[in-house]
């Protein structure tokens, strides 16, 4: 069973590793995000709930996005394993999806820290063209990602499940690093 949890700051390549490496074993790439809009969008249960706080500019709380999780890998496809993209973002939530895949009985063998400068991911996200992406505003994003993620890459340290790779090399070094894992 395939099952990597994936973390890096904002523009770490986090998504485009995922869906490269989801591509070659053949295993779905799970972001946290496109299962919100896909909820939103179907008009689920769930989706509903989360609608309401996404529009309200509202974070969408932990349980619901464990929910939402929950029932995505409940779905055939992710039986025989799953990359995990933008989840979880802090100790807390680290600690309700611990107790998930256990309960679901899908341990994940690794969390892979892609580890990238801050000034190289200000370079990208600004080379993004985004209206959104200035300096000052990446810099925020940045400041808050290691805020939050110091104490998660911890958390999985201790329990011998973190894998740190550099983030900085051309993305098909990456890749094959991340095949290594499985």
């Amino acid at each position: 069973m395939a099952r990597l949890i994936l973390l890096g700051a904002p523009g770490a390549g986090k998504g485009t590793q995922a869906k490269a490496l989801a591509t070659l074993v053949q295993i779905p790439h799970i972001s946290t995000g496109d299962i919100l809009r896909a909820a939103v969008a179907q008009k689920t249960p769930l989706g509903v709930e989360a609608q309401s706080y996404m529009e309200q500019g509202n974070l969408v709380p932990d349980d619901l996005v464990i929910a939402l999780i929950k029932e995505r890998l409940s779905q055939a496809d992710a039986q025989n394993g799953w990359i995990l993209d933008g989840f979880p973002r802090n100790e807390s939530q680290a600690a309700f999806l611990d107790k998930l895949l256990e309960e679901i009985d899908q341990a994940y063998r690794y969390a892979v820290n892609l580890e990238v400068p801050d000034d190289v991911l200000v370079q990208r996200m600004l080379g993004r063209g985004r209206a959104d992406d200035t300096e000052d505003v990446i810099r925020q994003r940045l400041q808050v990602y290691h805020n939050q993620t110091a104490p998660l890459i911890d958390f999985y340290r201790v329990r011998h499940k973190l894998v740190s790779l550099d983030g900085n090399i051309p993305p098909e070094a990456v890749l094959d690093k991340l095949k290594s894992l499985f």
